[in-house]
């Protein structure tokens, strides 16, 4: 067979499969033109091995002109593949009940709950302070609860109305103060610790709930006075609400500080709002963890995170922030 007809067969075989491409309803309908051409059994696949049959000078000639024509179709293919493809999604759209130029469903990302920012903030606040942070266990001891820190065996807390009990030993902790004492156990004086958690008591209503969120403060050193407390509050307090803080004092009592006080900050509105309970510690505090109190006295305040939270942001009602509304967390 002469060169130039393997060259206008190729030529025609191409042509045939262009027009066939060409009128290709769908990529079913062009898959069989791609194997009756390009197949194992295809018109040029035979063409390649047909070339055998020519003088040995001629082979490079002809099967470079075949692979160019079979290169060529591949081509073609491809492009009417991508338009039956596009027509074959717009009609699937088409006979969808479902309408896509709708926008779609967003889910929005979550958010860092506000009792936990507060947590987070008033952390931050301590430790740049220097004070390191401490935890413990939320199912707590009577000894480690109530009497290493000074709490009388006839003391109105240690009651199952005001107290969780799990069984005659165990207890769910009413503040983070154990914290304090274990702390002192394993670490002695001096130390500055700041230990936030859960705590519960038998309470509920507009500013309360049977579990919140506390933290506590400790400072043990030589030579701490009521004036190092007062200045400590004063500048942690400024620190969170970012002003300068107009604070009131009043005489308090709780068993593990002596002197105690209640604090009071004056609110951007003119009223005194109740915010922290604080004191010096109980000499019998620390005598429990074998500290000397003539050489050692501290400070210590208890903060609800919820109360602070409130201030913060102006909500009324604590329970708010544990009833899930999705829209009340949104604006946070």
């Amino acid at each position: 067979m002469p060169n130039g007809y393997h060259q206008h067969n190729g030529k025609n075989l191409l042509q045939q499969a262009e027009l066939a491409v060409e009128s290709a309803i769908d990529i079913n309908d062009l898959d069989q033109i791609r194997v009756k051409y390009l197949g194992k059994k295809g018109a040029l696949t035979l063409e390649l091995k047909n070339l055998s049959k020519l003088p040995i000078e001629e082979r490079p000639i002809v099967g470079e002109q075949i692979n160019k024509c079979k290169k060529k179709l591949l081509d073609i293919i491809s492009s009417k593949k991508i338009i039956l493809e596009k027509v074959e999604i717009e009609n699937k759209i088409k006979g969808s009940e479902v309408d896509v130029t709708l926008p779609g469903r967003s889910w929005g990302l979550g958010t860092i709950h506000p009792i936990t920012r507060t947590l987070r903030r008033i952390s931050s606040i301590f430790e740049q302070a220097g004070y390191k942070i401490e935890t413990g266990p939320e199912i707590e001891t009577e000894y480690y609860n109530f009497t290493a820190l000074n709490i009388g065996d006839d003391h109105p807390a240690r009651n199952m109305h005001d107290t969780f009990y799990i069984d005659a030993k165990a207890l769910l902790r009413t503040h983070t103060s154990p914290v304090q004492i274990r702390s002192l156990e394993n670490h002695g004086a001096p130390i500055k610790i700041v230990a936030p958690g859960r705590v519960y008591r038998c309470d509920s209503d507009l500013t309360h709930t049977p579990m919140f969120n506390q933290i506590e403060v400790l400072k043990i050193d030589k030579n701490i006075n009521f004036s190092n407390l007062k200045s400590f509050i004063f500048q942690f307090l400024s620190s969170f609400f970012e002003r300068e803080v107009e604070l009131r004092f009043r005489p308090s009592y709780f068993p593990f500080t002596e002197p105690s006080a209640e604090v009071d900050v004056l609110s951007e509105s003119g009223k005194w709002l109740e915010i922290l309970g604080c004191g010096m510690v109980h000499p019998n505090v620390l005598k429990n963890v074998n500290i000397d109190p003539e050489n050692y006295t501290g400070f210590a305040l208890g903060l609800g995170v919820e109360r602070l939270a409130m201030l913060r942001y102006g909500i009324s009602d604590l329970r708010l922030f544990f009833e899930n509304n999705i829209d009340f967390l949104k604006q946070f």
